[in-house]
Order: C-alpha cells, then structure tokens, then sequence
C-alpha cells in the first residue's frame, strides 16, 4: 500500500469517529434520562476529551514543531495561534454561538490531518500517532458537539449530518497535507505550533471549564485519563 493510499485510510478511520461520536450523541441524548449521572457522564466525556488533545500537543505538535523551527519563529506561530484562536472566540461568544466544542473539534482536526499528510512520507510512525490522536480526540469531541448544535437550536438530524460532512474533512486536509506541504517540513511545524497555541487557548477557556461540576469532582479524573490514553499510544507507536 503506497503513502497515499495509507494517508487516505488513516484519515478516514480518524475522521469517522466524528459521526460515531454524534450518533453516540444522539442515542445517549435521547434515552437516558436527565439527572447526575448524565450530568457526570457528559462532563467527563469533556474532560477526557480535552486530556487527549493536551496529549496530541504535548506529544506530537509542539515537539515536531520545536524540533524544526528557530527561536522566534517557534515562539512567534505559537503566539499568532493564541490569539487567532482568542479573536475567532470572542467573535463567536459576541455573536451569541455555543459551539465551543465544534470550535475546539475544527480548529484542531483540520489542521492536525494536513501535518498528518505532510509529515507522513517523511515519518510514517509518527504520522500513525497523530492519526491514532485525532481519531480519540474527535469521538469525545463530537459527542458534545452535538449538544453544543441542539443548544443551538439544530434538529438532531441536522446535527447528524453537520458532523457527517466534517468527517469527511480529514481526507481532504489530509490529502491536501501530502501533495502540498510533505516538501515544507518548515511550514508544517509552523502549522502545528500555531494550532498547538490556538488548542491550549480553547482547552483552558472553553472547555477546561465545561468539565468542572458543582457537586462532583469526578468527572475532572477525566482529563487524566484522557492524557494517560495519549501516553499509552504514544509509547506504543512513538
């Protein structure tokens, strides 16, 4: 099987879990009843979520990055991500959005599946990797993406077929990862260091917050979980 062909079958086992998570989503929404325990499940889904991508970036972006780029241009991409992520934010939280989640799930999906194709001709291990976090990060994500869309006032079919049609941008991020940057390692690192910046924003801003409980402090456990899963596939494949 050539780079492609891998790169295409990657992505498209990472990018499904976007609509198995909404189709989790959607069953979990509409057959257990409201209460703590539904209460705790949906906010350590979030939490666990978010302990997977400050794996990805702790484990893959920001050391592919860092290995790359010079001084400032590394502290320089990871500054402009903060603050592209920060004004893309408060443009949405003026405008009355609650997609948090879909934000966080976009902002790093897509710009993680074009280094997965770009590095993966170079470093197909570490190309893996990546893969393997993108799709465990996409699941939690898009199982409270759902809820972020029917806060929203979606129809659960609707919802269903937003998150359909993004599952499918994992392939054309990735594929368009492979033909235009596989010969740009520089321009790579700097797409991972900035989405790294933008991801450690929305983590600690929007979704960090979402995972705490007044009553429970055990959906929080979560984020440990979800580093430790990152830590497992990271010696496993890394």
């Amino acid at each position: 099987m050539d780079d492609l062909m891998r790169i295409a079958l990657y992505s498209s086992l990472a990018g499904v879990t976007v609509f198995l998570g909404g189709l989790l989503a959607n069953v979990f929404d509409r057959h257990v009843r409201e209460g703590l325990l539904k209460e705790e499940i949906l906010h350590t889904s979030i939490a666990f979520g978010g302990g997977i991508i400050v794996a990805a970036v702790a484990f893959v972006l920001v050391p592919r990055g860092m290995a790359v780029l010079p001084m400032f241009p590394m502290a320089a991409t990871f500054l402009a991500g903060a603050i592209f992520f920060y004004s893309l934010d408060s443009y949405i939280a003026k405008k009355g959005g609650s997609a948090s989640q879909l934000l966080a799930m976009l902002l790093d999906f897509v710009p993680e599946s074009i280094a997965l194709g770009a590095i993966f001709a170079a470093d197909p291990e570490l190309g893996l990797l990546l893969a393997v976090f993108i799709g465990l990060q996409n699941f939690p994500e898009s199982f409270n993406s759902f809820g972020d869309l029917s806060a929203s006032g979606y129809s659960s079919r609707k919802c269903l077929v937003i998150l359909f049609l993004l599952s499918f941008s994992g392939i054309v991020s990735a594929t368009s990862g492979y033909y235009l940057l596989s010969d740009l390692p520089h321009l790579t690192a700097a797409l991972m260091l900035f989405s790294s910046g933008g991801i450690l924003y929305l983590i600690f801003q929007d979704i960090a917050p979402m995972s705490k409980m007044q009553n429970s402090r055990l959906p929080t456990l979560g984020v440990s979980l979800g580093f430790l899963v990152g830590m497992v596939g990271h010696k496993l494949l890394g």
